[in-house]
Formats: C-alpha cells, sequence, structure tokens
C-alpha cells in the first residue's frame, strides 16, 4: 500500500485535527540563559515573565537559572549556562559581583546585565534611572518644607545603591541643603536591615521628619519599625521610596513611589541581547528607563 497522502486526503485530515493542535513547533533562533535571584526582589516574577514573552516572540527557548543573589551561586549557576550551551546570558548581578560580569566578556559571551546598573562600559545593560529620579523624590519633600531629610540606602555593593545616594545627595544639593553623613543609614537591601536603620535614625540627632528609602524591599522595614514605635505615616513621618510594589498602595496612607518599567525592562533586555547576538562587535549599550511617579499620602501631602 502507498503511503502517498493525496490532496483529498491530506485536506480530509487537517480538517479533523483541532485548529489548536501545532503541527510543528517553530525553529528557536536562540537559547538564552536567565540568571538571577528568583526571590532577590518583589518583582522578580513580573521581569520573567516579561523576559519569556519577549523571547517566545522572537522564538528563544529560555533555561532560568536562581543565583540565590549571592556571589558564590551565581558563578556556580553561570558556569553551568554556559556548559548547557546557552547562546547568551541575561544576568541580574549579585552585589559585589565582578569575577562573573570579568569573565563572561573576557569569553566574549554575549551578555546584558539587567535592573542593576553597574559604572561598566563594556557591556550591555538595561535598567531604570535613579540619580535624577531620586533627586526628585527629595525636591518632592523639600517642597513640604522638610529639611531634616534621611535616607535609608540599599546593599553598598550595588551599582544602583551607590546611585540612588548620588541622587539623594543631588536633590539635596538642588534644594540648598547640606548633606549630612548622620542622616544616612545603609539598610542592607533587606526588612530587617531597612528596620534597624531607621531605629538607628530615629534615635539619633538630628532625627529626621522625613525618609527616603532606596528600594521596595527596605520599605516594609521602614513601614514596620514606624508601626512598632507608634509612628503616624503621613503626618509624624513622611516617606518616599524607590520601587512600585502592589501593597504599598492598599496601605493607609499609600506610599509616594517611583515605580520601575519591570516589564519594560524584561523586553527591552531581550531586544539589547538578540541585537549583541546577531552583531557582536557593536559599541555597548547601556539603556536607561524613567520610573513613574505615583503619589500617595505617606509624603504628608
Amino acid at each position: 500500500m502507498s503511503g502517498y497522502l493525496s490532496a483529498e486526503r491530506l485536506r480530509g485530515l487537517m480538517t479533523a485535527l483541532s485548529p489548536e493542535l501545532r503541527l510543528w513547533d517553530p525553529p528557536v533562533t536562540y537559547r538564552i540563559g536567565v540568571a538571577m535571584g528568583v526571590h532577590a526582589n518583589p518583582y522578580s516574577g513580573e521581569l520573567l515573565r516579561s523576559i519569556r514573552a519577549a523571547a517566545a516572540q522572537a522564538g528563544c527557548d529560555v533555561t532560568l537559572a536562581d543565583t540565590g543573589d549571592t556571589v558564590s551561586e551565581e558563578a556556580a549557576v553561570v558556569r553551568a549556562l554556559r556548559a548547557d550551551l546557552v547562546d547568551g546570558v541575561l544576568l541580574v548581578p549579585s552585589a559585589g559581583d565582578e569575577a562573573v560580569i570579568n569573565g563572561l566578556v573576557r569569553m566574549g559571551v554575549p551578555t546584558v546585565l539587567v535592573d542593576r546598573l553597574t559604572a561598566r562600559n563594556d557591556v550591555d545593560q538595561v535598567g531604570t534611572e535613579s540619580v535624577h529620579a531620586v533627586a526628585s523624590l527629595v525636591r518632592h519633600l523639600t517642597e513640604r518644607r522638610h529639611r531634616k531629610i534621611g535616607l535609608i540606602s540599599g546593599d553598598e555593593g550595588l551599582g544602583t545603591s551607590r546611585e540612588r545616594v548620588r541622587g539623594y545627595r543631588l536633590g539635596l544639593e538642588q534644594a540648598g541643603l547640606r548633606f549630612n553623613r548622620e542622616l544616612v543609614e545603609c539598610g542592607l537591601s533587606t526588612p530587617g536591615g531597612a528596620a534597624r536603620a531607621t531605629a538607628k535614625l530615629l534615635d539619633g540627632w538630628p532625627s529626621p521628619t522625613a525618609l527616603v528609602v532606596a528600594d521596595e524591599s527596605m520599605l516594609v522595614g521602614v513601614q514596620y519599625e514606624a508601626h512598632r514605635r507608634g509612628i503616624k505615616i503621613g503626618s509624624e513621618l513622611a516617606l518616599v521610596g524607590y520601587g512600585d510594589m502592589d501593597w504599598a498602595r492598599r496601605v493607609s496612607p499609600a506610599v509616594t513611589t517611583l515605580a520601575q518599567p519591570v516589564a519594560d525592562i524584561g523586553r527591552r533586555a531581550v531586544q539589547l541581547l538578540l541585537s549583541r547576538m546577531a552583531d557582536p562587535d557593536r559599541p555597548p549599550e547601556t539603556a536607561l528607563l524613567t520610573p513613574r511617579f505615583l503619589h500617595g499620602a505617606s509624603c504628608g501631602c
């Protein structure tokens, strides 16, 4: 019996198949490795969903590797991704990471640093602008006549933390205020660290009337310490922060924040990586996306 299918028989077979049933998968363009601390930030899930959606649209496979947000684990999972022969890497670098990035750049592995920007100019990066954004938060507080404005800064090993300290200092300078080291405490980019940093500032001199919090994870700790002390946010302590959290708009008072365009970061990261893989010799690019100002009552207005 012949294995040949006539056109009529083929049309009948196609009609019998569900229109949702894919007869074949499209060819995979590239295999992308994503190395990130899956639970490092409240928005990690949204970032990963955005990366996967953009990769799928481009016909790319994604392999996720959890770095645990530590340099040692990051080095191990990046080695595993390279052994798995991925074509390029999207990396959310851990605090203190230099060796892993240096290795990727030295070996010519197409790489994009995502969300946490560095001062490097030899690798593609995408994240949100921090310096002028945080300066705008400080100015917003000075317009409410605050003069003793404290800062809960993030992990000093992260480039974004250093950028946001620069933004805080710029905002003070623009408002004609002097920088006071006693009004700055490092919250280590964790809720617990931020709670301890807030306690130090509130117990110190001068005690701040307003706080700028450098990331969303630390806002939880600041809220906790204020509540523990019976301090009313908005009326007794003004509060602004960097990050976009659903809970921050549901608490009372809602928190004034700068919302990171997380989905746009994921899409842009994939675009940059595809461009790098298609043209390995093009100059490295740093894409800075603008955060969106979300006004709440936590700032006292």
